[in-house]
């Protein structure tokens, strides 16, 4: 297993040592991704506003690096961005001291598709599942999904293969920022 691997294992977004540290707000916008044709978009956690679709623009660019990155047909699916703090989700803990770091747009929880649209299989998105719980198929697309997404610079959730981030206390955390660049965003 990979020292990164290791680490992820061990810190989860609700670690103090995540929660205190320091965030200096850029003050990025969102951006919302139904204008970004390089990215594609699924609806299962769209809301009647269109936040589910907001990111900041730091996180937008570095997931449409990402899809540079990806082998040929294969495209991102972004399942969503920002989410306000008035709705959880049962399954996230309280992250970095404000909640889920959705609530800065500085995550998103994402997957494959191909270049029609076509959903790959990497196991249900918000899903806890054991390593006997996936196809080899999932575990492919999960590989690549990552490969993707860290040569962008997005670190990922410990458990959560779905879930990345750019710009938060999480990802200051992991990749050794002396800060957080985004706080809780407001649409």
């Amino acid at each position: 297993m990979k020292q990164e691997e290791q680490v992820l294992e061990k810190v989860s977004l609700s670690d103090p040592a995540v929660a205190a540290i320091p965030v200096r707000e850029r003050d990025e916008p969102l951006v919302d991704l139904r204008t970004v044709a390089a990215l594609r978009l699924d609806g299962r956690f769209a809301d009647d506003e269109g936040r589910y679709a907001q990111l900041r623009i730091g996180v937008v660019d570095r997931l449409v690096t990402a899809q540079t990155l990806l082998p040929q047909g294969f495209r991102l699916l972004v399942v969503e961005g920002y989410r306000p703090l008035t709705l959880p989700r049962s399954f996230e803990p309280a992250a970095s001291g404000f909640g889920s770091p959705h609530v800065a747009g500085a995550a998103v929880d994402v997957t494959l598709c191909t270049v029609d649209e076509v959903e790959l299989d990497l196991g249900a998105v918000n899903a806890v599942t054991t390593e006997s719980g996936y196809t080899a198929e999932a575990r492919h697309n999960r590989d690549v999904l990552a490969e993707a997404l860290s040569g962008a610079g997005l670190v990922n959730c410990p458990g959560a293969w779905w879930h990345w981030s750019y710009g938060d206390r999480y990802w200051a955390y992991l990749t050794g920022s002396p800060q957080a660049w985004y706080g809780p965003a407001s649409p």
